[in-house]
């Protein structure tokens, strides 16, 4: 599967670098939502709720409304996972809530419905990042996925190296996860070209695209063939 990709900032849709610099910004949700027409799924992902500055419910409420969307960002309690889940999201991403700093929250995940939520496993320099990718875990994406899996249905998992800079990503790691985990796994993160994401759909691998779609650099028309 294809999934393209929905940011949110201040009431927009942005495409950031490294989680930090905007590199692009759109104002019109509802021609974006026409032209992901034909892909399953869509991912949204609230940047203010998951930086602690608010969130954009109404614009998440408005896009589960019109397609299958998963939805992540600021995801940190059960009720809030709940009422993402009564806006219409068909699941829900949590990252930084699923993590101690020695290992996964059980109790905290034990509270979210396993078939509805997708852990996030964001890695930078080899490490699990959280806080909006600023503070990392002392372990890696292999070592935490097979712990996560009796609490989750899936895997979100992202390149943070290469995220947003179109220069490629880390085809091994996920080669590696995929090996680990018979769940459903979705790459995210420098993925820039057709042949990485053909790479990637051969692995069994789903991929999360942002940047390389808003800038023209892989077009919706080749990705709807590959669909």
């Amino acid at each position: 599967m294809i999934v393209p990709c929905i940011d949110l900032m201040d009431g927009k849709v942005v495409q950031l670098v490294q989680g930090r610099d905007k590199a692009l910004e759109v104002d019109d949700s509802e021609a974006l939502l026409r032209s992901f027409a034909g892909f399953p799924e869509i991912q949204v992902i609230d940047l203010d709720a998951a930086l602690g500055r608010g969130s954009n419910d109404a614009m998440v409420r408005h896009l589960a409304s019109r397609v299958t969307c998963r939805v992540g960002g600021g995801v940190r309690t059960a009720a809030r996972a709940s009422e993402l889940l009564e806006q219409g999201a068909a699941k829900v991403i949590v990252g930084t809530a699923a993590f101690t700093s020695t290992g996964i929250d059980e109790a905290f995940l034990s509270s979210l419905p396993r078939d509805r939520t997708i852990a996030a496993l964001d890695s930078k320099d080899g490490r699990i990042v959280v806080k909006g990718w600023r503070e990392a875990m002392p372990f890696t994406a292999e070592e935490i996925l097979s712990k996560l899996e009796p609490y989750c249905s899936g895997f979100l998992c992202t390149y943070v190296d290469k995220e947003g800079m179109m220069q490629g990503t880390d085809l091994e790691w996920f080669r590696r996860l995929r090996a680990a985990t018979a769940l459903e796994l979705t790459a995210a993160g420098g993925i820039t070209t057709l042949d990485d994401v053909r790479a990637l759909l051969a692995m069994n691998v789903r991929a999360a695209l942002g940047m390389a779609i808003y800038t023209g650099r892989i077009s919706l028309d080749d990705l709807r063939k590959l669909l």
